[in-house]
């Protein structure tokens, strides 16, 4: 099983390819991908499984915004995204991935992170939007 601080080994490996995090407690961290994405990524080790979370947007107000972004993200989750999935919590659209730190290297934790900061790069201009709907 990874520990905490091989988990934290692979952030040092992200650093050195342009991303910047920070542990605000222990086992949780605040990853800054760089470049034109702006957006935090949350990385949770919770054993047994590291989570990756990032707040995509507010919910919209407006109940039949709410509902075709809804519609699209469960869209957007059958055909875009592999490993991850959108959803709501509380009052906010999140894409997030759990991944099984039983058996995580490096490679699958990096493809998870890309797959997530890629898929929220390619969607944030389609949900644009609703975002303008709150």
């Amino acid at each position: 099983m990874v520990t905490r601080e091989e988990l934290e080994s692979f952030l040092d490996r992200l650093a050195s390819e342009g991303a910047n995090y920070t542990e605000v407690e222990p086992g949780l961290w605040i990853v800054k991908p760089g470049g034109m994405l702006d957006a935090d990524v949350v990385v949770n080790y919770s054993p047994p499984v590291a989570l990756l979370r990032v707040k995509v947007m507010d919910l919209p107000k407006d109940e039949r915004a709410a509902a075709g972004l809804a519609r699209r993200l469960l869209e957007l989750n059958a055909s875009d995204l592999v490993h991850g999935s959108y959803g709501i919590q509380s009052d906010a659209i999140v894409l997030t991935e759990a991944l099984e730190l039983s058996h995580l290297d490096y490679e699958e934790f990096l493809a998870s992170y890309e797959g997530i900061t890629l898929a929220l790069a390619a969607h944030l201009r389609e949900l644009a939007p609703f975002r303008e709907a709150r």
